[in-house]
């Protein structure tokens, strides 16, 4: 795959200086209109072999475009911060906004070639899984919009042997070969093995490799240039809704009316002296497992959602209550910023994920894209049905990084949540917890029970299933919540 990189591409000085001019200036040029559509992201990931010119490549770039509208990340060893997340992490949090570029030193490919430490010897093999699940996030962000361009800079043994000796010799350079460089050329043969393989298994009509020649500083720059600039002229040229939009098969409805929310006892309930007993149980419980050695090394993310009125504030309340308010944080969730829809739809809530040893509360979460998106029409059939395949590809890497994840449907009748809404409206302090938007949603009803049925039966998995709450009666609700949390947290520590 990488034979054509090794035919000795050149181009000569006078050549490159009066064609690199006026590259610079359509490259500029493009860049403003990338910048003044504000329609995607675009994201320039730079990879390749020790030597092959990956440096030099990300300096040109920033020199090329204006550096206003460029965000640069280099990725080296993980902190002590990155290593307490999952490891995509800190590649989550710095994807450019729509309109700017992002050039990504070092990316997820160093992640998969180099193991989760981002250190050390190159792997023997790639797996399957680390793969197709690479291949999933680029898809990903192809569908919410971004432009992915991925330059592989190719050299082989014998160049870059002479371009580290090069180096060496020279006093000015000197200091840029390591012992680690050498080591790692050491292991040239297996980082072409295993980097081949890994290029040719991700390499998809998303986000298609460049591979490129690192041997003449000049070819390498004019081919980077010419592409990137092609890449976004075509991506402009295309119209604004470039995302999958195609209807998928759906079957609406059950033939029996039984449903995982009908199929509830909405009259469980639970007497005021029992309630308090348990209340006070279940929390010096939950505040003695808070505090266990073991969950130094796990995080706790809880997800709460329900129907409108159905008592999620109350239920978090208590369960707060009984954690140290240095280890626990509620994350509430509102429509997103303008800053925010500039990314992808889970970007909001890949920043607000805890260290290890704490607690992170969601008054609402990221399930927004298959509820209220899909019955409001904020985003097409095919972005809200892809969603839950991202969803639990995102939960599955929490949990793969020891997060205990426990997600709550709290579920009321309509004839409960019309009480509500009544009362509400009557008594004083409660006014502000009742807006218009929660009177035209109750007209919805039948569809968003689907909807969260749909979300139930998609995204309710061993690692991290869905726990529906009869929330009719309040004590009844906090009280198996808060048993939830605890039997959770005791069958992960274990």
């Amino acid at each position: 795959m990488f034979e054509s990189a090794e035919l000795g591409h050149t181009v000569d000085k006078a050549r490159y200086e009066a064609e690199a001019a006026q590259l610079r200036t359509d490259l500029l040029n493009v860049q403003y209109e990338l910048k003044e559509a504000g329609r995607f992201p675009v994201i320039v990931l730079i990879n390749g072999v020790d030597g092959a010119g990956r440096g030099e490549t990300l300096h040109l770039l920033n020199e090329w475009l204006d550096p206003r509208y460029v965000e640069t990340r280099a990725f080296g060893v993980p902190t002590e911060e990155e290593h307490e997340r999952p490891p995509m992490w800190r590649f989550w949090r710095d994807l450019p906004p729509r309109g700017k570029v992002g050039l990504l030193f070092g990316s997820w490919y160093s992640l998969a070639l180099q193991g989760d430490d981002g250190q050390g010897r190159i792997v023997d093999e790639i797996s399957e899984h680390r793969a197709a699940s690479i291949v999933r996030f680029e898809r990903m962000l192809a569908d919410e919009g971004a432009l992915l361009v991925k330059f592989w800079l190719h050299l082989s043994k014998k160049a870059q042997k002479n371009r580290l000796e090069t180096l060496e010799d020279d006093k000015k350079t000197r200091w840029r070969v390591t012992k680690e460089d050498w080591r790692r050329f050491e292991e040239y043969d297996r980082f072409r093995r295993v980097s081949e393989h890994l290029v040719r298994r991700t390499s998809t009509g998303d986000a298609p490799w460049h591979i490129v020649p690192g041997l003449d500083d000049r070819y390498r720059s004019l081919t980077i240039g010419r592409i990137l600039l092609e890449s976004i002229r075509r991506r402009l040229d295309l119209p604004d809704h470039t995302r999958r939009s195609a209807e998928p098969p759906l079957f609406h409805g059950r033939l029996d009316e039984r449903n995982v929310l009908s199929a509830l006892d909405l009259t469980l309930s639970l007497p005021k002296k029992t309630y308090n007993e348990e209340l006070k149980q279940l929390q010096e419980r939950l505040g003695r497992l808070s505090r266990h050695k073991r969950l130094r090394d796990r995080s706790v993310i809880c997800v709460f959602e329900g129907n409108d009125a159905a008592g999620k504030g109350g239920s978090i309340r208590r369960m707060i209550q009984a954690i140290d308010p240095r280890q626990c944080s509620v994350v509430p969730i509102a429509a997103p910023s303008e800053e925010e829809r500039a990314q992808p739809y889970l970007w909001r809530f890949w920043r607000k994920l805890p260290r290890q040893g704490r607690f992170t509360i969601f008054d609402r979460s990221w399930y927004g894209r298959v509820l209220v998106e899909r019955i409001e029409g904020f985003c097409t059939t095919a972005d809200w049905m892809r969603a839950y395949s991202e969803i639990n590809d995102f939960e599955a890497q929490l949990v793969a990084h020891g997060a205990v994840v426990v997600k709550f449907w709290l579920a009321i009748s309509s004839e409960e949540q019309l009480r509500r809404f009544e009362e509400r409206e009557k008594v004083e302090f409660k006014r502000f917890k009742i807006t218009e938007e929660d009177w035209r949603n109750r007209e919805k009803w039948d569809e968003y029970s689907e909807a969260v049925c749909d979300m139930v039966d998609r995204t309710s998995t061993d690692i991290a299933p869905w726990t529906l709450v009869e929330a009719n009666d309040k004590r009844y609700a906090r009280i198996k919540v808060l048993r939830t949390v605890c039997e959770r947290l005791e069958a992960a520590l274990a």
